[in-house]
C-alpha cells in the first residue's frame, strides 16, 4: 500500500549522485510484484522519519508490500517473480528491483597512477632536469663543441644514464605499492566475510552478509553490527550504538512507534544489548552505510608511528646531506675558476658551461645518496611482508601501526573464555535438589534421580531463558550456535530429552532481560501455568543468583525458605566448582501476578525473592599450547594479566594452570578494583596478575592506568563487553571465529583462529619489524656517511676535481642502500632469540650506541681504504701509471666500494650487542641471498659492459679476487668493532641494554616469587609462635588453678602433726586431676592467635 508520490518541494538529493528520481523509480516498478519502492524505503531513512513510516502503514504494511511473513521470513527458494513467472535463480526480481547487499567494486589504484605518485619527488625531479640538461650540454658538444670530431660520441651517456636510474628508481617504488595494494586488498576483502542470523522458512539460519535481501527478517544479538538498514519488528530492551553512522555517542533504545521509541536501525550500528528482529528495507549501495561508503571511498594514509619517525630522521639527514651538497659545489666551482685564471688562456664557454653542468651534477648526486628516500620504503616493505606472512600465521592485520607497535607490547591483558580456553563449553558439574553432578557421564543418571516435579522446571529453564539455537556450522555440522554458556546447558537439557523448539513455541515470553556485562544475569518472562500468573525464568553468576533467592528446592521438589546451612551448603559448591576452574551458572525462578508484571521496569529484571533451583559447572578447557605461549611471553619480558567476568575462584585455577597467575602475584575482584583509589590502583598494578568478576569499565580503568605507566598495552577479547578496552589498547586483539562484530571492529588486529599461540606469533613478528628497520638503518647510513665524505674529500683534493664515484655510479650505489638492501634487510622473519630479551621502551631512540658505533668504524674504515685504493692503487695493484691503468684503478675502487657495501649487509644482519654470528640462520633466509646474488651479478654486468656509461672497464680475475678480498675486509673490522668497550655514558647515547632501550617491569617474578616465599617463612614462624604462645597461655592457666585447688584442699583438712606418717613425700602437694583441653578448643586458641599477629596470605 503505496502512498502517492510526494511533491517536488519534499524531494531530497540522494547522497549518491545519479540516484534517479521517485518517478523514475515509480516508473521502474510497474512490472514489479512489490508494493513498495526503494526510493519509499530509503527516504524514511535519511533523515530518520516517523511520518513516513506511519504513511507507509508501519512494519506490519512493509513487510505485506515486501511479501514476507515476519514469523516464517522468506522462502529460501524464492523464485516467484513477476506476474507469476518462476526464475532459476532464487530471489532474481527482488535483487534487481532492490539490489544486492554489496558495493560496487572500488576505484583501484592504477600502476600508471603508482609510477606517477612515485615519481613526485623533489630530489628526482632535480635529477630529471639535471639529466636533461647534460644530455643537453653532452649532445650539443658531441655536435658543435670540443667532441665534434672525435670518431664515438659519448657525450650523451652521462645524462641517459641518470635518466635511467631515475626511472629504475620510479619503477622500483611503483611495483612495490603495486604489490602492496594487490596485498591489503586481500586481507580488506577477508574482513567482509561474516554471517548473520535470519528467519527464512520458519527456521533460523545463518547466511553470509552478502546473501541478505530486502525483505529478510534479520535476528538481532549483543555484539552484531548491523549490515543492512531496517525497520524494527519485535524484541526485548535493544539498545544500539549508532555513533558511527550519525555521530551521536549516545545509545538508543528501539522499539515500535507505538512505544514512542525509535523504531528505524541503520547499517552500521552496534547493538550493545537486547535481542529483536527486523524487516531489511535497504541493502548494497542504497543502504545508510553503503552511501556513505560510496561517498567516502578513498584510500586511507596507512603511515605509521615508525614511518612518521623515520621522516623526521630522514630530513634531519637530507639536511646534511643538503649542506655538504653545497659546500661541494661552492668549493669545486670556487676550485675550477681559480685554476681557469691560472691558466694561460681562458676556456672556451662550452667547455666552462659543461663543466659547471657536471658539477651540479656530482652536488645534486650527493644530495640524492645523502636523502634516506629508502627509509620509509623499508618500513613499507617490511610491514607488507610481514602482514602477509601473519595472516598465514593466523593474524589478520586491519591496522598496519599495530604490526610495529605490538613488538615493544611490555603488557597483554586477556579474556578467559574463548582466548585462553577453547570455547567449547561443557556442563560437567551439578548441585540441584541437595543432588550432586560429578562427572559428565553422568548425566542422564542424574537428571533421572531428580524430583519428578523438579525435571520440567530445570529443562524449561534452560530452554526459555536462552538465545542459542540449533542450526548447521559453517562445515554444514548441526551444533548450537549462541553464547557458549548457552549452548552448553542446552547440550546438558538435550541430553536429558529436552526439545528446546517445542517448549519456546509453548511458552511465548512476555517481556526478555537479555544477558549483559553489567548485570551478569538474564531474564525471560512467561505466561504461568494458571490464568493471570507469570513465571520469571533467571540464570546467571552463582553468587548474584544467590543473594537475589530467599527460597529452594529440596530434595523433595519442596519449595522451602533458604536458611543459612542451605546457603553455605550452595556456597560451598560454588567455590568447589570455581576451584576446579569451572564456570559456574545459577538456575533460579519465581511466580508473580500480573500486577507485579506491569510493575516490572524495562530495564532492571525483577531479581527478588526468587527461588534457588541449582547450580552447574560449565568446563571450557584451556587450549594447546597456551601454558608455552604465556611463557614465552614472560621469556621475552612481557606480562601476562587475565581479565574475566568469571568469579575469582575460577579465574585463579585457570590464571595456575595457564602459568599467568605465579607466586606472589595477586588477584581482585572488579567491585575490589573499583573500591580502591587511583594511588592504590597504580601500588597494586606491578603485582596484579588476574582480575575477576570485572565489567567493561574495569577493564578501561586497568588500560588507563597501565598507559599511565609508560606500558604499552595489547588487549585480546571477543565479546562485545571488550570492545572499548580492545579501541583503547595500543594493540587490540579480538577473535575472528568467536568474537563478536563489535570487538572485530574495535580490534586492530583479528586472531583468525581465536588461538592465543598466534598473540606470541604477533608479538615476534612486531619485534622483527622493528629489528629490520634498525638493520636498514644502520647499513644506509654507513653507506650514506661513507659516500658523501668520500665524494666530497675526493673531488676536493684531486687535482682535476674529479669524484672518486661518478654520478651514475652513485646512483647504483643507491638503488643497492635503497631498494635492494630494503629487500634484503627488511624481508628476514623472526627468530626465536628475538624472545629473548625485554621489550623496547615507548620512546626509545632509533639508534643505539652500538649502532652509532658500527655505523661510525664501518664509515671511517671505508673512506680510508677508498682514499688509500685511489691515491696508492697504481702501486698495490702494480698498474701502470697511464689513462688506462687510471681507468682500471677507478674500476677497481668502484668495485670494492659495492663489494664493502654487500658484505657490510651481512654485517648489519645482526644488531643487538650479544649478537656476534652474522651468519646466523641465513640459510633460511633466501630473500636476503638472491638479493645479495643480484647485486653481486648485476655487479659483474656493469663492471664488464658498463663501458662509457658507468665508467668501467673490464678486470680481470685477479683484480676481482683483489676487490672481492677488501670487500670481506668489512666482517673482521664489524667483529672488532662489537668488541669494544660501552662508551655510551661518554656520549650521552642510550646503550642497547640501557633502562632507556629496553623496559623492565617495575616488580619481576623472580622478585615476587621471592618476596612470596619470605612471606611464607614468616607465616610458618608466626604460625608456630602462636602455638607456643596459646600453649604458654594454657600451661599458665593450668597451674594457677591447680594452686587454687591445692589451697582449697588445705584448708578445708585437718593439720596434721608433724611425726604423723605421711603417703606424700615430704614438701610436695597432691595436685588435681588437670581438665582436659578439648582439639577444637586448641586450635581456636591458635587461630585467634594468628589473627591477632596477623592474617596469613598463604
Amino acid at each position: 500500500m503505496a502512498p502517492p508520490a510526494t511533491g517536488g518541494s519534499n524531494e531530497r538529493t540522494p547522497l549518491l549522485p545519479g540516484g534517479g528520481s521517485s518517478t523514475a523509480l515509480h516508473s521502474s516498478s510497474g512490472s514489479s510484484p512489490f508494493g513498495v519502492t526503494p526510493q519509499q524505503l530509503t527516504q524514511m531513512l535519511d533523515p530518520k522519519d516517523p511520518d513516513s513510516l506511519r504513511e507507509l502503514g508501519g512494519p506490519d504494511s512493509i513487510c505485506k508490500a515486501l511479501m514476507v511473513d515476519p514469523k516464517v521470513g522468506l522462502k529460501q527458494r524464492e523464485q516467484i517473480g513477476a506476474n507469476g513467472q518462476y526464475h532459476s535463480e532464487p530471489f532474481q526480481v527482488r535483487r534487481e528491483v532492490f539490489g544486492r547487499n554489496t558495493l560496487p567494486t572500488a576505484h583501484e589504484v592504477t600502476f600508471l597512477q603508482l609510477l606517477v605518485a612515485a615519481y613526485n619527488d623533489r630530489t628526482l625531479i632535480m635529477l630529471t632536469i639535471a639529466s636533461a640538461v647534460s644530455l643537453a650540454v653532452g649532445v650539443y658538444d658531441d655536435t658543435w663543441g670540443s667532441h665534434q670530431y672525435d670518431e664515438v660520441k659519448v657525450g650523451w651517456v652521462e645524462g641517459a644514464a641518470i635518466f635511467l636510474a631515475v626511472l629504475v628508481v620510479c619503477f622500483t617504488n611503483a611495483i612495490n605499492d603495486y604489490q602492496k595494494e594487490k596485498q591489503f586488498q586481500k586481507l580488506n576483502a577477508k574482513k567482509e566475510d561474516r554471517t548473520v542470523k535470519v528467519r527464512r522458512d520458519g527456521n533460523e539460519i545463518e547466511i553470509g552478509v552478502q546473501e541478505i535481501n530486502v525483505g529478510d527478517i534479520l535476528l538481532i544479538e549483543p555484539g552484531d553490527i548491523i549490515p543492512v538498514d531496517g525497520v524494527y519488528l519485535s524484541g526485548h530492551n535493544m539498545t544500539c550504538d549508532e555513533s558511527s553512522a550519525t555521530g551521536e555517542s549516545d545509545a538508543i533504545k528501539k522499539g515500535t512507534l507505538n512505544e514512542g521509541r525509535d523504531p528505524f536501525i541503520l547499517s552500521g550500528a552496534k547493538v550493545l544489548e537486547g535481542v529483536g528482529s527486523m524487516v531489511v528495507v535497504a541493502v548494497g549501495a542504497q543502504s545508510f552505510y553503503g552511501k556513505i561508503m560510496m561517498a567516502m571511498r578513498q584510500g586511507e594514509s596507512s603511515e605509521t608511528p615508525l614511518q612518521r619517525k623515520l621522516d623526521v630522521l630522514a630530513e634531519q639527514i637530507a639536511k646534511y646531506g643538503m649542506s655538504a651538497a653545497i659546500l661541494l659545489l661552492i668549493t669545486l666551482t670556487i676550485k675550477y675558476l681559480v685554476k681557469c685564471a691560472l691558466e694561460p688562456e681562458f676556456p672556451p664557454a662550452s667547455i666552462m658551461f659543461s663543466h659547471f653542468v657536471s658539477i651540479v651534477i656530482e652536488a645534486i648526486t650527493v644530495v640524492v645518496v645523502a636523502v634516506p628516500e629508502g627509509l620509509p620504503m623499508a618500513v613499507t616493505i617490511a610491514l607488507a611482508y610481514a602482514t602477509t606472512k601473519m595472516l598465514k600465521d593466523g593474524n589478520l592485520v586491519r591496522q598496519l601501526a599495530a604490526c610495529e607497535t605490538m613488538g615493544g607490547a611490555t603488557v597483554v591483558c586477556t579474556d578467559k573464555t574463548g582466548t585462553l580456553t577453547q570455547n567449547k563449553m561443557t556442563v560437567v558439574r551439578g548441585f540441584v535438589a541437595e543432588r550432586e553432578l560429578r562427572s559428565r557421564s553422568d548425566v542422564q543418571s542424574f537428571f533421572a534421580s531428580l524430583p519428578e516435579s523438579l525435571r520440567p522446571l530445570v529443562l524449561n529453564s534452560i530452554a526459555i531463558n536462552s538465545t542459542a539455537f540449533e542450526g548447521p556450522d559453517e562445515k554444514g555440522r548441526i551444533e548450537f550456535i549462541g553464547s557458549k554458556s548457552e549452548c552448553a546447558l542446552l547440550g546438558f537439557g538435550k541430553a536429558c530429552g529436552l526439545d528446546y523448539r517445542a517448549v519456546r513455541t509453548d511458552n511465548k515470553p512476555v517481556r526478555v532481560y537479555p544477558f549483559s556485562s553489567e548485570k551478569k544475569t538474564m531474564t525471560t518472562i512467561v505466561p504461568g501455568q494458571t490464568s493471570g500468573s507469570f513465571r520469571v525464568h533467571a540464570k546467571g553468576a552463582s553468587e548474584i543468583i544467590l543473594r537475589a533467592c530467599t527460597k529452594y528446592v529440596d530434595s523433595d521438589g519442596q519449595v522451602q525458605a533458604l536458611d543459612e546451612k542451605t546457603t553455605s551448603d550452595c556456597l560451598r559448591h560454588i567455590s568447589a566448582f570455581a576451584n576446579h576452574a569451572l564456570r559456574t551458572f545459577a538456575l533460579a525462578y519465581k511466580d508473580i501476578a500480573a500486577s507485579e508484571l506491569d510493575a516490572c521496569s524495562d530495564d532492571d529484571a525483577p531479581l527478588s525473592e526468587l527461588v534457588w533451583v541449582g547450580v552447574f559447572g560449565i568446563q571450557d578447557p584451556l587450549r594447546p599450547g597456551v601454558r608455552q605461549a604465556v611463557d614465552d611471553c614472560h621469556r621475552a619480558g612481557v606480562i601476562v594479566r587475565m581479565i574475566t567476568g568469571d568469579n575469582i575462584e575460577t579465574a585463579r585455577a585457570i590464571a595456575r594452570d595457564a602459568g599467568i597467575l605465579t607466586k606472589g602475584g595477586q588477584a581482585v575482584t572488579g567491585p575490589q578494583w573499583r573500591a580502591m583509589s587511583a594511588e592504590e590502583q597504580h601500588a597494586l598494578l606491578p603485582r596484579l596478575q588476574v582480575m575477576a568478576r570485572s565489567s567493561p569499565m574495569d577493564k578501561q580503568i586497568m588500560v588507563q592506568r597501565l598507559q599511565e605507566r609508560n606500558e604499552v598495552v595489547a588487549m585480546t577479547g571477543d565479546g562485545t563487553n571488550d570492545s572499548p578496552a580492545l579501541k583503547l589498547a595500543d594493540v587490540g586483539f579480538s577473535m575472528g571465529i568467536a568474537g563478536t562484530e563489535v570487538a572485530k571492529e574495535a580490534s586492530d588486529i583479528i586472531l583468525m583462529d581465536d588461538d592465543f599461540k598466534s598473540i606470541v606469533k604477533a608479538l615476534r613478528w612486531g619485534r622483527a619489524v622493528n629489528d629490520s628497520v634498525r638493520k636498514f638503518l644502520q647499513f644506509q647510513l654507513t653507506v650514506n656517511i661513507t659516500a658523501v665524505l668520500l665524494t666530497f674529500v675526493s673531488s676536493v683534493f684531486s687535482a682535476d676535481g674529479q669524484s672518486a664515484l661518478t654520478a651514475v655510479q652513485l646512483l647504483w650505489v643507491n638503488m643497492i642502500m635503497d631498494t635492494l638492501a630494503a629487500l634484503a634487510l627488511a624481508t628476514e622473519g623472526p627468530t626465536d632469540a628475538v624472545l629473548n630479551r625485554p621489550p623496547q621502551q615507548r620512546n626509545s631512540a632509533l639508534i643505539t650506541f652500538e649502532m652509532w658505533r658500527m655505523i661510525i668504524g664501518q664509515a671511517l674504515f671505508q673512506v680510508t681504504i677508498n682514499l688509500l685504493l685511489l691515491n696508492h692503487g697504481l702501486d698495490i695493484f702494480h698498474l701502470p701509471a697511464t689513462a688506462s691503468g687510471m681507468a682500471v684503478l677507478r674500476t677497481m675502487v668502484f668495485n670494492s666500494f659495492v663489494f664493502l657495501q654487500v658484505f657490510n649487509q651481512i654485517n648489519c644482519r645482526r644488531i643487538q650487542p650479544d649478537e656476534f654470528n652474522v651468519f646466523a640462520n641465513i640459510h633460511r633466509d633466501s630473500g636476503f641471498i638472491l638479493v645479495q646474488v643480484f647485486i653481486v651479478a648485476a655487479q659483474w654486468a656493469l663492471v664488464s659492459y658498463g663501458g662509457i656509461a658507468f665508467s668501467t672497464v673490464p678486470l680481470t680475475a685477479g683484480q676481482w679476487a683483489g676487490t672481492l678480498f677488501i670487500g670481506m675486509l668489512s666482517l673482521p673490522v664489524g667483529l672488532f668493532i662489537r668488541f669494544l668497550p660501552d662508551l655510551s655514558a661518554c656520549f650521552g647515547l642510550e646503550s642497547a641494554t640501557s633502562p632507556a632501550q629496553q623496559h623492565r617491569p617495575e616488580v619481576s617474578a623472580s622478585r615476587m616469587r621471592m618476596e612470596a616465599s619470605f612471606k611464607d617463612i614468616q607465616n610458618t614462624v608466626r604460625f608456630f609462635r602462636a602455638i607456643r604462645n596459646a600453649q604458654s597461655t594454657h600451661d599458665s592457666a593450668h597451674d594457677a588453678h591447680a594452686a587454687r585447688l591445692t589451697n582449697n584442699f588445705l584448708a578445708d583438712c585437718p593439720v596434721t602433726p608433724l611425726n604423723r606418717s605421711s603417703t606424700q613425700p615430704s614438701g610436695e602437694t597432691t595436685v588435681a586431676p588437670t581438665a582436659a583441653v578439648s582439639a577444637s578448643s586448641s586450635w581456636t586458641r591458635v587461630k585467634k592467635a594468628v589473627d591477632k599477629n596477623g592474617k596469613s596470605s598463604i
